[in-house]
């Protein structure tokens, strides 16, 4: 009876190690897949983040209004929003330029310039009512913030649904042109997989309907 009792909490303590050990394998082989996966997502690129599928983790849709600033939609899972530029607003009676990068579309770009160039808007009323309408699309749709409005000019924020990539997108009614010019252009990486051009096509069809 002693041997036997032996050889049972020997094989007892064997399983108990094998358990332990298996489970503490396991416990590490998925923790270091999450890793893996926390460095791609924090390495991809926002052409990417911006192509992947909007994940909610956060409290359902909201509207914060103080003066010309509001919120509205979903918060990012994370948040990579780069810094604000420095050179938004009218200059001049212009919008600011885009850059070399693909990843921004401006309807004061010369049409030469097909990558960035894009049409205005039409302007049927005062700047002021284009501009109030223009707010009231924007804060429909998720993840923006209105950064400025003036009587002729809205500037907002519209981020990411997964990595929080903020694209800056502005509109200045022009009422000596008759149109409303408008610029989106993302703030970091390098292509937008054509983001900012489908954005501002979006606002230009409800903006008409």
């Amino acid at each position: 009876m002693p041997t036997v009792s032996i050889r049972r909490s020997s094989l007892n303590y064997v399983l108990s190690c094998f358990l332990t050990f298996s489970n503490f394998t396991m416990l590490n082989f998925f923790r270091g897949w999450l890793v893996v996966l926390m460095l791609w997502l924090s390495l991809a690129p926002p052409a990417m983040a911006h192509a992947l599928p909007s994940v909610s983790l956060v409290s359902p849709s909201m509207h914060l209004t103080s003066g010309s600033i509001a919120m509205a939609g979903k918060k990012s899972l994370f948040s990579f929003s780069g810094t604000r530029p420095a050179n938004l607003g009218i200059k001049d009676g212009s919008l600011a330029a885009c850059p070399g990068s693909p990843n921004c579309v401006n309807s004061q770009t010369p049409a030469s310039d097909e990558e960035h160039t894009i049409a205005p808007l039409g302007l049927s009323s005062s700047a002021s009512e284009a501009i109030a309408r223009l707010k009231d699309i924007v804060t429909g749709m998720e993840r923006t913030e209105i950064i400025e409005q003036t009587d002729n000019y809205l500037y907002a924020e519209f981020t990411s649904a997964l990595m929080g990539y903020v694209d800056d997108v502005e509109f200045f009614a022009d009422e000596a042109s008759g149109v409303v010019h408008v610029r989106s252009a993302s703030r970091l990486g390098q292509s937008d997989l054509g983001v900012n051009r489908k954005r501002v096509e979006a606002i230009r069809s409800l903006y008409n309907a």
